[in-house]
């Protein structure tokens, strides 16, 4: 349970602590007296109106009775009337004590005992309470940044105490080659005299390299689990702030740190915020970042790994890393964290499925399969977004068709099914996306059809044709490339076909048309006149700006080559185009049926596409 909090600082706190001054002020000061001229004060002494003067440095006040003398006489008095009390300024009067002693009135110095204690609280007392209270409130509503001027050169380490960690391997799936790399680490901080023995040394440092989501953290922290030791966890951002010098103080900071509680780990997450490389900066020696990397270097280079101090950073972008950085001695082992195949996503689905009610529907391989591609952390959320989509349907258990929609929503988006579309552009949509799936069906070699809809999805989709392959594949060759360049013009050919006019929902298929034929030519060297030869751009680094950019790149080829680069790859695409328009052309009866039926249920999955392909006996098209 949460602790409530009572003391949130707000602006009326200040009025309460001036109101409550002023009250204090108000009853143990005394009452002022109205001021008078020090002539009319020296004419009531004389008629004897004032018996007693009390003398201070600001005023002069005198009282009709002798009480402060008398207390006793003065209490009676006080009883019986009140008391005046008159005050003047002073002046610098020599012959005013003996004018005072010539009519017998009582004179005496005003006593500062409590005066003192309250002038010193109100001149210096509350003012400087009163800039506290200011100064934390603006702390609190800067937060954090620049770090806090007091605290600029303390690191932000997350730190985990030795146990504090129950992340284990077992909670780790689908990247077995890498946990088998970190195995040594968790051996060695368990047991390191097996390897000093020998004469053996343990790597100062793992950098973990793969996609986004692919479970690097998560490995760590299963490290740092399995060894059962303390674990500083880190983002290279945290390091660089606004001050000069902050990063490398912070680095020294987190290394000091990290020797005093050894063996441990330190994980730097993100390297690439600190460690990009140095060759293309034009910000010279005095830029942060390359001296918040020169200190790390500096501290790499000078500790033990026999001490027990492991580093492990993670990023995913190695080709920007400084080559410093990637030497031996150093981070001298990379460990590649890729995206998992069939068996491995089926794994980490049975891991993160363990506390969700699944019902006995769910077939977790057939969900692997159609997950081609997906990392660690899509297939999380895979499983999460299935288990709401059956809260959302009041169901208990989850389904297979929850798994189904959760993975077109993760793919394609959110269905938009309120949008409102004009009966003529769903016949276009329908025509469009029937195109792009009879492509499909007839092509060797080309992905399965999974489902075929035209319920508006995400950011601008219309409608979509879902393709999941049922292997994973590392390699294409040439005729599949092409296939998959006729899969994608298939919608703008149907509708060309079947309406004699083109629409503009073929722009992101023609992109990506264009991506992959530029690609055949350039990179894959399957071009007529530049066979086996790569076209690539060459990185050349950052020309004529900072280290914070983008990397430009330029041919190294002539004006020539890149024409006929463009011709090729217009080529290309009209030939494929040409055939993909003939073979619908040739199929328009079935083309007509699957695009009616789509208008009807405005969704067709994979079996009922493929009875209408069978009833058709249609078995495959001919491009030519």
């Amino acid at each position: 349970m949460k602790t409530p909090t009572f003391w949130k600082f707000s602006i009326l706190y200040i009025v309460i602590l001036i109101a409550g001054i002023a009250v204090f002020n108000h009853a143990f000061t005394s009452k002022a007296q109205p001021a008078i001229d020090f002539s009319e004060f020296k004419a009531k002494i004389e008629s004897g109106e004032i018996k007693r003067v009390e003398l201070s440095d600001s005023w002069f006040t005198g009282y009709q009775s002798i009480e402060k003398l008398q207390p006793q006489v003065g209490s009676l008095l006080k009883r019986d009337t009140p008391e005046q009390a008159y005050r003047t300024v002073p002046l610098n009067d020599s012959d005013f004590i003996r004018f005072m002693d010539a009519h017998e009135v009582r004179y005496y110095a005003a006593s500062r005992g409590g005066s003192v204690v309250l002038n010193f609280l109100l001149t210096w007392g509350l003012p400087i309470v009163f800039f506290l209270i200011v100064w934390r409130f603006l702390m609190k509503r800067m937060g954090n940044l620049g770090g806090g001027v007091l605290s600029a050169g303390q690191n932000k380490a997350l730190v985990v105490a030795e146990g504090g960690i129950v992340t284990r391997f077992s909670d780790v799936a689908g990247v077995d080659e890498a946990k088998d790399e970190l195995v040594e680490v968790v051996d060695f901080l368990k047991n390191p005299k097996k390897y000093t023995d020998i004469g053996g040394k343990i790597p100062k440092g793992v950098l973990l390299v793969g996609p986004p989501g692919t479970g690097k953290t998560l490995l760590a922290r299963a490290v740092a689990g399995e060894a059962g030791v303390s674990f500083f966890r880190i983002s290279g951002s945290d390091f660089v702030e606004m001050f000069v010098g902050v990063g490398a103080s912070r680095v020294r900071d987190l290394f000091n740190q990290a020797r005093n509680r050894a063996p441990c780990i330190v994980f730097i997450d993100e390297l690439d915020a600190i460690g990009k490389s140095r060759i293309n900066s034009i910000a010279g020696g005095n830029d942060e970042r390359e001296q918040t990397l020169n200190q790390l270097l500096v501290e790499m280079d000078g500790f033990d790994t026999a001490s027990g101090l492991i580093i492990l950073a993670a990023t995913n972008r190695p080709d920007v890393l400084d080559p410093a950085l990637l030497r031996p001695g150093r981070f001298d082992r990379q460990v590649l964290v890729d995206k998992p195949d069939l068996k491995g996503r089926e794994a980490i689905l049975k891991i993160h499925s363990k506390l969700v009610k699944l019902g006995p529907s769910v077939d977790i391989e057939a969900v692997a399969r159609i997950t081609s591609g997906f990392a660690g952390a899509d297939l999380a959320n895979v499983v999460n977004e299935a288990a709401l989509l059956a809260v959302r349907g009041g169901r208990s258990l989850v389904s297979h068709k929850d798994f189904e929609e959760a993975i077109e929503k993760t793919v394609a988006g959110l269905q938009k099914k309120n949008r409102i579309i004009a009966e003529s552009v769903r016949r276009v949509i329908a025509f469009h996306e029937t195109g792009h799936a009879l492509i499909a069906a007839f092509t060797p070699g080309s992905d399965p059809v999974q489902k075929i809809s035209i319920i508006p999805r995400g950011f601008g989709a219309l409608g979509y044709t879902l393709q999941m392959p049922v292997e994973d594949r590392y390699l294409m060759t040439q005729e599949e490339l092409l296939g998959k360049i006729n899969v994608l013009l298939g919608g703008r050919a149907a509708e060309d076909v079947v309406f004699g006019e083109i629409s503009t929902g073929a722009a992101n298929d023609l992109t990506k048309a264009t991506d992959i034929a530029r690609k055949m030519i350039t990179d894959y060297g399957m071009s007529d006149r530049f066979r086996n030869v790569a076209l690539t751009m060459r990185g050349a680094g950052i020309l004529g700006g900072n280290d914070s950019q983008e990397p430009r790149f330029h041919r190294e080829y002539a004006e020539t080559t890149q024409q006929y680069i463009d011709e090729e790859i217009a080529r290309i695409l009209e030939r494929q185009y040409s055939a993909v328009k003939d073979a619908l052309k040739s199929k328009r009866a079935l083309l007509d049926d699957v695009a009616s039926a789509l208008l009807e249920k405005e969704s067709l999955d994979e079996k009922e596409f493929k009875a209408m392909l069978e009833v058709s006996h249609v078995k495959n098209i001919t491009f030519q």
